[in-house]
């Protein structure tokens, strides 16, 4: 058990008084988690200290080789004023596997979990009081070790952050259009697309320009050796119901295994759905789009939850998907989702870790 040592803040920062307005990522809060690792030393010195910069050397190795990886989580609140977590313990399996192939030091679940609660314990005051508007959380890890040459660095730091933030999508639940990228690619086998780690963003932030020039929100993934079958989104996993069957792909490597995926395919399952996780060609989207058989397509992430897609665009062609309003499918998801994670819905499944009473 860590034995973390907590230095308040003498100089609170005002909070967000219109909720409401709340965007992503984009103010953040009181305090912050750090704990360090040294070669031989293991990891040591666990703390929560007031937010700050950090003050790195101009050869910093996670400047020059991108020897980083990070999750994203969230925080809520149940109306009653339980401040909760979604299914926590994935997040800390997760990132140990990121660092697994970062070359990073693992860090021990049950460290992570402790810190990630006791960050959030701290700053519960900070987790809004809306519905749609979550606490989110942003644990990482990166290279601290100074000086060039492409080796694992013998020096990391592992902080937490924390931001009071809206939907990740400005226009909530309202499907988007979806641009599907066929020159670059985010993944291919072998590579990294299973971590979550920077470099994979890094490298979808071209085709997302391109997207965005064209007036879509995401850009669609397909795989990085024939370019034929989907993978991801940009910022989340994707679904597509086609006959009545839900199709994902497979988390083989280039697909990042995504917690709210995971809950999405055992809710969907529960509910008896056939779920399909396996290649999909984008030819067999189109085809089913062009003949009204692709029923419905969403996204599901923790950032966005579930996202109801309206338009696919490949090469020259567009599909809509069916009358462009949110699907059924998607819209159960996300009552579903989103009532376990707000406490509207009782959790039978111990999706949910009870942080504090604020």
């Amino acid at each position: 058990m860590l034995d973390i040592k907590v230095t308040e803040t003498a100089a609170p920062k005002v909070k967000p008084t219109d909720e409401t307005s709340l965007r992503f990522g984009r103010i953040f809060t009181d305090h912050m988690f750090i704990m360090e690792y040294d070669a031989g030393k293991g990891w040591h010195d666990p703390r929560i200290e007031p937010y700050h910069p950090f003050m790195i050397d101009p050869s910093c190795m996670v400047l020059h080789y991108a020897q980083e990886v990070f999750e994203g989580m969230k925080a809520y609140r149940t109306a009653d004023n339980t401040i909760q977590m979604f299914r926590p313990e994935c997040n800390a399996k997760r990132m140990q596997n990121s660092c697994d192939r970062l070359c990073i030091p693992q860090i021990p679940a049950e460290d992570f979990l402790q810190a990630v609660k006791a960050l959030v314990e701290l700053e519960k005051s900070w987790v809004p009081h809306i519905d749609g508007a979550t606490l989110y959380i942003r644990p990482y890890v990166f290279a601290s070790g100074n000086g060039l040459g492409v080796h694992a660095s013998e020096k990391y730091i592992f902080s937490i952050i924390a931001s009071p933030s809206g939907p990740y999508y400005a226009s909530g639940l309202d499907p988007v259009r979806i641009y599907v990228e066929d020159e670059y690619i985010r993944a291919a086998p072998g590579l990294t697309g299973f971590a979550k780690c920077g470099g994979n963003y890094a490298a979808s932030i071209k085709s997302a320009e391109i997207a965005a020039s064209l007036g879509y929100a995401q850009v669609l993934w397909l795989d990085g050796v024939s370019h034929t079958y989907v993978e991801e989104v940009g910022s989340m996993n994707i679904f597509f119901k086609i006959d009545g069957k839900i199709y994902t792909a497979a988390c083989t490597g280039t697909v990042l295994p995504g917690v709210t995926r995971r809950s999405v395919i055992e809710l969907c399952r529960s509910w008896e759905f056939d779920v399909i996780e396996g290649k999909l060609a984008i030819n067999d989207v189109m085809k089913a789009g062009r003949d009204g058989r692709l029923e419905e397509v969403f996204g599901t992430g923790t950032a966005a939850v579930i996202t109801p897609v309206k338009e696919l665009k490949w090469e020259d062609e567009t599909v809509m998907i069916g009358d462009g309003r949110v699907g059924p499918v998607a819209a159960r998801l996300y009552d579903a989702m989103t009532g376990i994670q707000y406490g509207r819905i009782p959790d039978t499944r111990g999706w949910i870790t009870q942080i504090c009473k604020d």
